[in-house]
């Protein structure tokens, strides 16, 4: 009867010893493909044009009176303002700054022999979401030039005209959505290279739209981009 008992015994604790057994394997199975993951970027590029324009118009004007300065801008502010109707901006499409006014007497690091005491800037700014239009009158600025008017250029690195595209919200969610599909598509073709199957998504970033002019000469043909980063875990 002892014996029996002890034979008993041990065949529980064999049995307990194979199914810890099989538990440990299949733990360490389940570990090993916890760290069995490949990482996928997904990108979606568009080309959008700009639907709003953001146009500053800057000129000088220097004299040794400031009363006379002051009227000479008022004068030149009614030039522009009238070009600007006759070609079709509406008025709420425009803002009249205040002018800024130096006066080199006044400046520490000037030179006292300088040959105008007051130099004034006056800007006058279109913002409109007529882009087509807007560029369209930008070139005719120079009909002011040859009034008087000592209109600035519009460089890049001073007084630019800005193109901006404020349609994101509406873009983005089809965006995102391309941009994983395509990353999708990328870690099943590794999956299939590695034998492997494709399993479910251990993390994801959808990260960020980012805007840019297609190219330094058309800043008013955006190009959105987004990149998404997916890791996937791998089966057998």
């Amino acid at each position: 009867m002892k014996q029996e008992s002890i034979v008993i015994a041990g065949l529980f604790i064999g049995i307990g010893l194979l199914l810890g057994g099989m538990q440990i394997k299949s733990g360490m199975n389940k570990m090993q493909d916890a760290q069995r993951v490949v990482s996928v970027k997904g990108l979606a590029e568009r080309e959008v044009p700009a639907d709003k324009v953001t146009w500053p118009i800057v000129y000088k004007e220097v004299n040794n009176d400031l009363l006379a300065l002051y009227e000479k801008i008022e004068k030149n502010n009614k030039k522009v303002l009238e070009f600007l109707h006759e070609n079709g901006i509406e008025e709420s499409e425009i803002t009249v700054s205040q002018p800024d006014i130096i006066d080199f007497q006044a400046e520490r690091y000037v030179q006292q022999d300088i040959r105008y005491r007051y130099n004034g800037t006056s800007i006058i700014t279109v913002s409109s979401r007529q882009v087509d239009k807007i560029r369209n009158i930008i070139p005719r600025i120079s009909q002011l030039i040859k009034e008087g008017i000592n209109i600035s250029a519009n460089r890049p690195y001073e007084n630019p005209i800005i193109y901006d595209f404020t349609g994101l919200n509406d873009i983005k969610p089809t965006m995102i959505e391309e941009a994983t599909r395509n990353a999708r598509v990328s870690a099943e073709k590794f999956a299939t290279d590695s034998e492997s199957r494709l399993g479910k998504i251990k993390t994801a970033n959808q990260g960020q739209i980012s805007i840019s002019n297609r190219d330094e000469n058309s800043p008013h043909i955006k190009t959105l981009r987004v990149v998404t980063t997916i890791n996937y875990y791998l089966k057998d």
